[in-house]
């Protein structure tokens, strides 16, 4: 398995590791809840070093790949938006920046090598940088952490200096909070996550990122979302620029045109449920004591104390309010749709 700049941190502050997309990552330190709650609270440190950073030099031709508007993208900006193929199905979602002298993607950890291929398949120019360091300080006290990058709103990007190391600074995260990524070269990672700690962020693992992205009603790709996956059933329509649906001219744009005139047979909905138990991927669905749909997504909520779900139901099903059984061990567990996200995001805009 391959290992992150930070993994030798990683085991001095005694993680739990696991096997993520190909890596050694952190799971917890101290405890998932413990760790979703600081990052609710305060400030949590992520290590992200296994997604995939590159370099895009022609806008243009990202933006045949993709729905969203790179061309518009205005230096210093960074826009969410997914690689979709033919089918209108999503290769991966990434984000991409607008570094002034070029373009910066960071692609998921188990896509990067697809996402790659895929671009360069379709003639655009990608230079990867897979062994540098990503960090993601999140939370409402982020900026207290990293007080150098202050200045910057929500979707900003810019490079910055931070604790004297020369970085690229994203004001986002996928935690509904507040918060930076941080990218640096990967030998100066370790030392870079050691400041940020000193300065008060508490060390996080792949648990709580989980739980905090699922409160966010924020999808994760494998499972929420695939190569099966048109953007309209996801719930995804804001990454759909609507000059880029006006022109047509990329990849998988009919069968996203075709979704949006026609509807979609089904629909990503948030789902909360009575009781405390909670239902996990792949629990079937019911309306009526019929399946309608399945969940992709499910876990006990720390910041609700209650558990929650995403899943796919039938387009007749997905209204809030809407009365649904989740079924677990072959017992109904009561439930209903509800609107996104489970708990308000808390950017800087």
């Amino acid at each position: 398995m391959h290992k992150t700049p930070l993994d030798a941190l990683h085991r001095r502050l005694g993680a739990r590791m696991v096997e993520f997309a190909g890596y050694e990552m952190p799971l917890q330190y101290q405890g998932i809840i413990a760790e979703h709650l600081a990052c609710r609270s305060g400030a949590a440190l992520f290590d992200v070093s296994h997604m995939g950073q590159v370099e895009i030099a022609d806008a243009a031709g990202l933006e045949r790949l993709v729905p969203g508007d790179m061309t518009g993208l205005r230096p210093g900006r960074q826009r969410y938006t997914l690689l979709l193929n033919a089918a209108g199905g999503i290769i991966d979602d990434l984000m991409v920046a607008n570094l002034g002298t070029h373009f910066q993607a960071v692609l998921n950890a188990g896509r990067k090598d697809v996402g790659v291929a895929h671009m360069r398949a379709n003639g655009l120019g990608v230079v990867t940088h897979f062994e540098r360091a990503l960090l993601a300080v999140q939370g409402p006290q982020a900026v207290a952490v990293v007080p150098e990058a202050a200045g910057l709103k929500f979707m900003d990007a810019a490079g910055l200096d931070i604790a004297g190391i020369a970085c690229v600074v994203t004001r986002s995260g996928y935690t509904g909070e507040d918060g930076f990524e941080i990218g640096c070269a990967g030998a100066a990672g370790e030392a870079l996550a050691e400041a940020l700690l000193a300065r008060g962020a508490v060390p996080a693992g792949l648990g709580a990122r989980d739980s905090l992205r699922l409160e966010a009603g924020l999808c994760l790709y494998g499972n929420d979302i695939g190569e099966t996956t048109n953007p309209v059933a996801a719930q995804l329509g804001f990454a759909l620029s609507k000059k880029r649906l006006a022109a047509g001219d990329f990849i998988g744009a009919a069968a996203v045109t075709a979704a949006l005139a026609g509807g979609v047979p089904r629909k990503l909905v948030g789902i909360r449920l009575d009781g405390r138990a909670p239902a996990r991927a792949h629990a079937p669905i019911h309306v009526g004591g019929q399946q309608v749909g399945e969940v992709t997504s499910g876990c006990f909520a720390p910041s609700l104390n209650a558990p929650v779900a995403l899943g796919y139901v039938r387009a007749d099903c997905a209204a809030p309010g809407t009365a649904l059984d989740l079924i677990v061990r072959d017992k109904p567990l009561p439930g209903f749709v509800t609107p996104l996200p489970f708990i308000p995001h808390n950017y800087v805009r």
